[in-house]
């Protein structure tokens, strides 16, 4: 599949960040399921660059992948967050993807709006939203990228109900239950008695 995303925590490396830097390896990746579709991307594929862990969440821009199947240097630094004490240069465990910007979108796609659009409902994104790397439909790509060069609309502000009204809402449900309950019939001793 051609087309994926790719999530970043802007405060460590943002869109801003790869249009300076303009190529970067996509390192830090510690998940065998992201490690997965890294090793299934070509030279060429389309990226949603997506900025996570901050506010609003969402996609920022776009990159392309450049190389694949790169040796990922972090996991030999001892000193490094991402230090793996079993893997080395000559046995690596973990691998990663080269990307280069290629648009930073004038409208952030936040992730409140993708899931405000219907056509975006199938997305891996809000499946498994916790995964770094993900594959992307070519129909749900192309409608991120409409998305970010269009200013959002506002979205309906969620309903707060209130802690004291939601319990007296309870309450009532749970005693309008309690009413349709046929009662149950007296016990008739007498019954009981004449059955021994």
């Amino acid at each position: 599949m051609p087309y994926w995303l790719m999530k970043t925590e802007p405060e460590t490396f943002s869109i801003d960040d790869l249009e300076r830097v303009r190529v970067e390896p996509w390192t830090g990746v510690r998940s065998v399921f992201a490690r997965f579709h890294m090793r299934n991307m070509s030279e060429g594929d389309e990226v949603l660059f997506y900025h996570s862990s901050c506010e609003p969440p969402g996609v920022a821009g776009l990159a392309r992948v450049t190389k694949t199947k790169l040796v990922e240097e972090t996991q030999c630094d001892p000193a490094g967050k991402y230090f793996d004490e079993k893997a080395t240069r000559e046995k690596p465990i973990w691998d990663c993807a080269e990307v280069e910007f290629v648009e930073k979108f004038p409208y952030l796609v936040s992730l409140a709006h993708i899931r405000a659009e219907p056509e975006l409902k199938d997305m891996k994104l809000l499946q498994i939203g916790r995964l770094s790397v993900m594959p992307v439909a070519e129909a749900e790509y192309r409608k991120v990228v409409e998305m970010g060069h269009v200013e959002p609309k506002p979205l309906p502000a969620p309903i707060k109900v209130p802690r004291k009204a939601a319990k007296k809402t309870r309450s009532a449900k749970a005693a309008k239950t309690a009413r349709k309950k046929p009662a149950k019939p007296a016990k008739n001793s007498a019954k009981k008695k004449s059955r021994r």
